[in-house]
């Protein structure tokens, strides 16, 4: 398969702009071996899901993948580890912050399919920022060297509420990947994530890439916005029982009956996503829609 290269990310190091209080990324923390992808979405909508299918099936294509959840639920990688692994704040808490006496070991998880997993996780409620939890992880992985054996990052973030600190994880991505259900909350979270994936394009390499429709048996509402935000559908994700349960049974799609169609149907999509993400997707210019405008934009005839 050819696999087209992302450009190197050039990272400015200064800030987001006028009036910004976004957490500014320390430019010698730059992931400049691995293609980064950020995902997105309004909580709830299946992102950790997403993201644990997509890890897999990228693995499956021969790519070694490194996944990260950002969200203080620390959940994203539980499909896959079959379990909630440690933050690397707990862990770096427990040294009292001296980050040279922990081993990889103590802080990375091997999950389904030779998946490494990190759980970021958050900071205390109501205290901290995001963004020195996501700063701190990467300088973990890249003090011990780790970022170097990885082709794929994924960070699985906390998308509700795009806010300077939770917006971070663009300041390393090569893409942003944003999920959505085809209903008006979702295209709504989705909205204000391209009104932050458009700023943080400004002054850092990340593009817009694209849309996963997921738990949606239609796409048509996800259709409309796409064509006046211009936005492109890269995946549809219907709304199968296996996805639902698959959480339950703490699995990945992958580790499913595959003679069941709609597994089948589900493993097939994923892989395709994974294949045309490795193949390189052109960064899209996106236009996000003021409040009203959404409003008056959806819904049926």
């Amino acid at each position: 398969m050819t696999t087209t290269t992302i450009p190197t990310r050039e990272i400015v190091g200064h800030q987001d702009g006028e009036g910004s209080v976004q957490h500014i990324m320390d430019p010698n923390l730059a992931i400049d071996t691995a293609t980064v992808f950020a995902v997105y979405g309004k909580g709830g909508i299946g992102k950790s899901t997403t993201s644990s299918n997509l890890s897999v099936a990228l693995t499956k294509l021969g790519k070694r993948v490194l996944q990260i959840g950002c969200d203080p639920k620390h959940d994203s990688t539980f499909t896959l580890t079959k379990r909630l692994v440690p933050t690397v704040i707990d862990i770096l808490e427990s040294v009292d912050f001296h980050s040279e006496e922990l081993q990889p070991e103590d802080f990375v998880y091997e999950g389904y399919n030779g998946v490494m997993c990190v759980e970021a996780g958050g900071p205390p409620a109501g205290t901290g920022c995001g963004g020195y939890v996501v700063g701190q992880t990467v300088k973990l992985l890249k003090e011990h060297h780790l970022l170097e054996d990885t082709d794929v990052v994924i960070f699985d973030v906390l998308g509700d509420v795009v806010c300077g600190g939770f917006a971070s994880p663009l300041q390393h991505a090569d893409r942003a990947l944003i999920v959505a259900a085809n209903d008006f909350d979702s295209i709504f979270a989705m909205n204000r994530i391209v009104a932050a994936i458009a700023a943080k394009s400004k002054n850092y390499a990340v593009r817009m890439g694209g849309v996963i429709a997921n738990r949606s048996k239609d796409t048509d509402q996800i259709d409309r916005y796409n064509k006046v935000a211009g936005l492109n559908r890269l995946a549809h994700m219907p709304d199968l029982d296996c996805i639902r349960t698959s959480r339950l049974k703490k699995s990945v799609l992958f580790e499913m009956d595959d003679k069941d169609p709609q597994v089948q149907v589900a493993q097939a999509e994923y892989l395709r996503l994974a294949q045309m993400l490795l193949a390189g997707i052109e960064p899209t210019v996106v236009t996000p829609m003021k409040d009203r405008e959404i409003f008056d934009l959806l819904g049926f005839d």
